[in-house]
């Protein structure tokens, strides 16, 4: 990403266009096939034609935000140059702020080794999460902020402290509604894991968050959780009836080719799409899918590395509705027609 950042960094500021239509906003994260400009350029325009936004996903410069709000950041510039290419191609940034490893979200992402054992009981994760938040919020003025990415599976693994987590949650959130009043904030829970729970799910891991949720947002990638299927009628209604609240889906998807133990197929991916829409349509405020396009591990292996992050990445990286020269596949049109009768006009 470093080398598209250079590029990006000579992009002059874009007009942001108006979006069109009432109904929830539906979109893609911004991964290119390969991690090149021509690349990020064609996934662009590609989710242009078929989006209304993004979702700018983005660990937390530790170093630099822990000295407040407005620190001089490489990593923030990058990321205001990807919200000014995002909205030339007319798709509105829908943002979150992830302290963990988006591979593994039983374990931070990037935190200085001198810090010791990462904790979000640290006063300086704390700092450096609030004001990174902040700044976000008084940059962008944004529609949507989430504060954490699948927050239950850190939860569940580390019970000693998501009291922290949560603590922190709540300040972010205040702090947050203090520069952008009108910006709807949340974080978001895996429900596959939850809904997988023996006992049913652990509605406490979401609650303890209200009333400073304004809407509830998941992810979701049931393929991997069923065995390779897709989900059935009912998979989310648990959800449906649990809260008043708005939903959103902040990410998911079903691979359209898979692994031995995780079969994947077109007819997967159309029936995951159809179950979002019929299932969770009329309540949600946005929709993200994972990929717009399918990933070239082979180029994405330097970047991520060796080991338990690479074997995990694999598993997603054919979940694009679009293979990795854009090519659309079948999921791709049940997408637009679905988006056509979710996003009525104004």
């Amino acid at each position: 990403m470093r080398r598209i950042a250079l590029l990006l960094a000579a992009l002059l500021v874009h007009p942001i266009l108006a979006q069109t239509a009432s109904g929830p906003w539906m979109g893609f994260f911004p991964s290119p096939a390969r991690i090149e400009w021509p690349s990020l350029l064609a996934t662009l325009r590609g989710i242009g034609r078929h989006a209304d936004a993004v979702l700018l996903q983005r660990n937390v410069p530790w170093e630099a935000f822990e000295r407040g709000p407005e620190a001089a950041s490489r990593r923030f510039a990058d990321l205001d140059n990807l919200v000014r290419l995002s909205r030339a191609q007319g798709l509105e940034p829908i943002f979150v702020v992830d302290a963990l490893n988006g591979l593994d979200r039983r374990a931070f992402q990037g935190v200085p080794a001198a810090w010791g054992k990462p904790s979000f009981a640290d006063p300086r994760i704390r700092r450096a999460f609030r004001n990174f938040a902040v700044r976000i919020a008084r940059s962008y003025r944004p529609r949507y902020l989430g504060l954490g990415s699948e927050v239950n599976t850190y939860m569940t693994a580390h019970p000693e402290d998501a009291p922290h987590l949560v603590s922190l949650y709540l300040e972010t959130y205040a702090a947050v509604k203090r520069a952008s009043p009108a910006t709807r904030v949340f974080a978001t829970f895996q429900w596959d894991e939850l809904r997988a729970a023996p006992k049913g799910p652990d509605w406490s891991l979401i609650e303890a968050f209200e009333p400073q949720l304004d809407l509830w947002v998941i992810s979701s990638y049931p393929c991997l959780w069923l065995g390779g299927r897709p989900p059935g009628a009912g998979y989310y209604a648990p959800l449906a009836r649990r809260t008043t609240r708005p939903l959103a889906v902040a990410e998911g998807g079903c691979a359209s080719r898979g692994t031995p133990r995780h079969p994947g197929s077109d007819q997967n991916q159309v029936a995951y799409l159809n179950a979002v829409a019929n299932q969770l349509g009329p309540r949600l405020e946005f929709w993200i899918y994972l990929l717009y396009n399918d990933l070239d591990l082979d180029a994405y292996r330097e970047a991520v590395g060796g080991g338990r992050d690479l074997q995990t990445l694999e598993l997603f990286t054919r979940m694009g509705l679009a293979d990795e020269k854009g090519r659309p596949k079948p999921a791709l049109e049940t997408w637009d027609r679905i988006r056509r009768r979710l996003r009525s006009p104004p």
